[in-house]
């Protein structure tokens, strides 16, 4: 799927089930929010913290980095930007700058 049909449905959501968008400042605390959670599903799935013995939800990774995407497309749909349009340019940009700088690295061998 593309990501300008992502941002097609984000929107169409949102004014059938929404209302409204949040305002882009509360959209962008809502982010923060979002990434926390899912920095510490990762730092207790895969780093050295364990859960709470009283934690009785089960929390899934794959939810909060949804949760995340649909933040950062309501944010891109707010302020009227083509997020596919951008993120093939910053692949492109990363390519060029990147491939040989990568495989030159001692630490990725």
């Amino acid at each position: 799927m593309k990501i300008k049909n992502l941002q097609n449905i984000v929107h169409n959501w949102i004014v059938h089930h929404g209302v409204r968008y949040f305002n882009i400042l509360t959209n962008t605390i809502l982010l923060s929010e979002e990434v926390g959670e899912v920095s510490r599903i990762i730092a207790r799935n895969y780093g050295e913290q364990i859960s709470k013995k009283n934690s009785k939800k089960k929390e899934s990774l794959g939810e909060e980095l949804a949760d995340v995407l649909f933040i950062l497309i309501c944010l891109s749909n707010q302020t009227g930007i083509n997020l596919e349009e951008y993120f093939m340019k910053k692949l492109k940009k990363k390519t060029i700058r990147d491939h040989q700088r990568h495989h030159e690295n001692e630490k990725l061998k």
